[in-house]
């Protein structure tokens, strides 16, 4: 994969522009039209934390950011929200963190069977999605073989994106 590419898939850490989370609430919109499923204010304001920075972000950190824009909620309310987010495919939850990240890929949401390999930067805290390959269909194969059912299937690589491995090739 270019180097391009890769740097592509980890924006640098920070705000998203104005422009790019318009669209990204847009996209997400109508990924919620499409469910029927009802994007409520409090799920589009989530929604726009979450997504409004290329890094994972914890709920309490979400409820923390909103409360400073003046809506006061109830821990339970902001996880609802995600839950639904969750649900319409448009956030995901970077595991080992117990944090969440937008999806910056709609499609694999809409193909059977197509999960991203979520990479993550341990320096930056860039999160990334690439095409999984075959990895959930290794995964299934040997859980059958051993006559496991598995209940969620993710897999989450922590390292070094190519901003961060350039940074320490600086150093």
């Amino acid at each position: 994969m270019s180097e391009t590419l890769m740097k592509s898939q980890f924006p640098a850490p920070g705000q998203q522009n104005g422009r790019r989370l318009s669209q990204a609430v847009d996209r997400a919109s109508r990924v919620f039209e499409q469910r029927k499923l009802r994007f409520t204010k409090l799920r589009q304001q989530v929604y726009e934390e979450i997504a409004g920075i290329h890094t994972s972000i914890g709920a309490y950190d979400i409820l923390a950011k909103l409360a400073a824009k003046g809506t006061r909620l109830a821990p339970i309310s902001v996880y609802r929200a995600i839950d639904a987010l969750m649900e319409a495919g448009v956030i995901h939850r970077l595991e080992s963190k117990n944090a969440f990240f937008a999806c910056r890929r709609p499609e694999h949401g809409f193909e059977k069977g197509k999960r991203p390999l979520v990479l993550a930067c341990e320096k930056c805290g860039s999160v990334a999605e690439v095409d999984s390959g075959d990895i959930f269909e290794t995964i299934g194969q040997m859980a059958a073989a051993a006559d496991f059912t598995p209940r969620v299937k993710f897999v989450e690589v922590s390292g070094l994106c190519p901003r961060c491995v350039g940074d320490n090739d600086q150093t």
